[in-house]
Order: C-alpha cells, then sequence, then structure tokens
C-alpha cells in the first residue's frame, strides 16, 4: 500500500496584484482577470529561490509527522527554475532535512508537471522495496517575460510529499500518464524566459493531455468523475481546470477546495500538487481524490488517491505541525510593479 505518507507547502508572503501588472502595461484588467480567473499572485521575497522554498516545504512536511530523516532514501525536485544550471537543488534539500547520505537524488525538469514525475518515480522505489521513504517535491519561481500573457499568472511556491507504505494518510492505487512531443512552451538554455504558443497550449496541450491521461486511469479503475469526493487538476488559470473538469464528468464542489490559482497565480512544477495539498487539509479518511498534472511539452500525470484513518490519528500525522495552504494564503504583503520588478530580478541594482 504505497501512498503519501505525509506532505507540506511553502507559498511566500508577497502578492502582486493581476490589475497592478495590467496598469504598467496599459492592458484591460477587468478583461484580464476575469478571463484568467486570477486575480493575484505570489512573489518571492529577495532571498527566495526554487531551493529555499523546496527546503521550507520539505521541512513542513517533516514536522507533521515523526519520521527518521535518515530513512529517506530519495530525493527528487521538481521544477522549471533551478537556482543552477549545474549543481542539483534536490541535494540541498536533503541536507536540510538531515536525509541519509545514502539516498539517490535527482533534479527533474517536465515543465509544470515535474512534481508529480518524482512523486511517481517514488512510489517505484518504495514498490520495489529499494527504499523507505523517498521525498517528491514540485517547487518554483516561475517566469514570465515583461508584458507578456504569463507575467499574470506566473507565480511562486512549492508542495512536498514523502512517499511510502507505513500506515500513509492518503494510499495511492494507481498512477497513468500520457505523453507526446506537443511543443506547446519552451525555454532554451540561457534565455531568461520562456516561449509559448499560446492559444496553442490549450486544445493541443493542456486539454488533450489531461484528457488523455484521466480517461485512462478512469477506464483502467473503472470509475467515474462521480466515485470521487474530490478532483485536482493542473491550474496555469483557473477557466482550464474549470473546463477539464466539466468535460470529464466533474462537478465545481469537487474541485473547488484544490483551486488555490485565483488568489496563487501558477506555481508550475508546484500547481498541481498545492492543489492537492490544500485538498487534503479539508479531506477526511475514505475520501477519494482524482489527480491530474500537466506539464507542456507535453506530458500528464493522473493518481487515484484514497484518504485513509491515519490523516485523522494525530499520534501518526498532526496538520497543525504547519500551516495549512489556506493559512499561507491569508495575510499577504502587496507589491506595486517596481517592487515586484526588483523581487523577481526584472530589475538589478548597479554595483
Amino acid at each position: 500500500m504505497v501512498g503519501i505518507i505525509t506532505y507540506g507547502v511553502y507559498i511566500p508572503r508577497f502578492r502582486i496584484r493581476v490589475d497592478e501588472i495590467a496598469r504598467v502595461w496599459g492592458a484591460n484588467a477587468e478583461e484580464i482577470s476575469g478571463g484568467l480567473g486570477v486575480f493575484e499572485k505570489s512573489v518571492p521575497d529577495l532571498d527566495e529561490d526554487t531551493a529555499t522554498i523546496a527546503v521550507e516545504a520539505a521541512r513542513a512536511a517533516m514536522a507533521r509527522r515523526a519520521v527518521d530523516p535518515e530513512e529517506i532514501g530519495a530525493v527528487y525536485v521538481g521544477s522549471e527554475s533551478h537556482p543552477y544550471a549545474v549543481k542539483p537543488t534536490a541535494c540541498t534539500v536533503g541536507e536540510a532535512i538531515r536525509a541519509t547520505p545514502n539516498m539517490t537524488a535527482a533534479d527533474y525538469e517536465f515543465a509544470c508537471k515535474a512534481g508529480t514525475a518524482g512523486i511517481q518515480t517514488c512510489m517505484g522505489l518504495v514498490a520495489s522495496g529499494m527504499i523507505r521513504y523517498g521525498m517528491a517535491i514540485g517547487s518554483d519561481v516561475a517566469q514570465g517575460a515583461p508584458g507578456d500573457a504569463l507575467e499574470y499568472t506566473a507565480a511562486a511556491g512549492g508542495a512536498a510529499f514523502l512517499i511510502g507504505n507505513d500506515q500513509p494518510i492518503a494510499e495511492i492505487h494507481r498512477t497513468r500518464s500520457f505523453t507526446t512531443d506537443t511543443p506547446d512552451f519552451w525555454r532554451r538554455e540561457g534565455q531568461d524566459y520562456p516561449r509559448h504558443g499560446g492559444r496553442f497550449t490549450g486544445d493541443p496541450g493542456y486539454f488533450r493531455h489531461v484528457q488523455g491521461a484521466a480517461r485512462m486511469l478512469l477506464e483502467e479503475m473503472g470509475t467515474s468523475a462521480s466515485d470521487y469526493d474530490y478532483a485536482v487538476f493542473h491550474q496555469p488559470n483557473a477557466k482550464f481546470p474549470r473546463r477539464v473538469a466539466h468535460i470529464l464528468g466533474f462537478t465545481g464542489e469537487q474541485i473547488r477546495p484544490g483551486l488555490v490559482v485565483p488568489r496563487l497565480g501558477n506555481t508550475y512544477s508546484g500547481s498541481s500538487m498545492i492543489g492537492l495539498a490544500a485538498t487534503l487539509d479539508v479531506a477526511e479518511p475514505g475520501d477519494r481524490i482524482f489527480v491530474t498534472s500537466f506539464g507542456s511539452g507535453a506530458g500528464s500525470d493522473a493518481f487515484d488517491i484514497e484518504v485513509t484513518d491515519a490523516i485523522a490519528d494525530k499520534a501518526t500525522f498532526d496538520l497543525r505541525q504547519a500551516p495549512t495552504v489556506e493559512a499561507l494564503l491569508e495575510d499577504p504583503v502587496y507589491l506595486d510593479y517596481a517592487q515586484y520588478a526588483r523581487h523577481k530580478g526584472k530589475i538589478v541594482m548597479q554595483q
């Protein structure tokens, strides 16, 4: 019974409103916010990056459950904004949480689904008996060029999931993936900002792959949307997950707890994982959760998850020992565009 042993999230406290970005570029704020369903996004502090966010999320996960860190045999960090081109973020996280040096570690890249790819890897290692626990993290300080459509949603945040088979708080029954070479979004080595195919990222990208993975998993499990209490889909904006949920037969109520993008923005590799964390924050034993990530380039990972009694046993898992997603979204500090540009490194003081 491989599943989630514990989890944690980190979201920076700084925000910028979509209408502030629109003001600078002379765009129609109501049209953009209404079209995207996103009203503000998180911004990293001056000293925050993918590594610090990943460390904070991992520490939050470890705070909620008494797990010997030396039993963690793998750490994988998925991101498209790793601070080093050659220097793994995963090693920094492993050291920070005092994991055993006798571990395997790697950084993953697959646009916004690199974190869920890490979950799948940890599942395989645990199920094979090679490791006891594996830490999978999705963390990003997402990039969007000034004035580009991505700038309105590209946010910062991350989630960490410890995978194992020792009294998991949520069992992962099955996972399936759907992957093709669909170049809807890319960034070449040395470029500061990604490029995208505009509307091309919708139907041939997001919707084809999310539906492909989701339908395959539903068919293999012999289930339908009504068999699940909650659903989480990758959320580059609020429009896409609502639309794909409707296509697949899920209701607005099923996706509501995990749909955090209106107040958070798109945290790329952290997106669907933070949505899952927000759902677990309110889930009860017996609840079933359907999750499908998406990463441009392009692929989706789908998961069938069932919450166990361990989530309600405070001697095993204590949610109160780290902030919930809702708590992390509360009391934001708002920046104007100039402050935001400084935080994001779009403007740099000359020495």
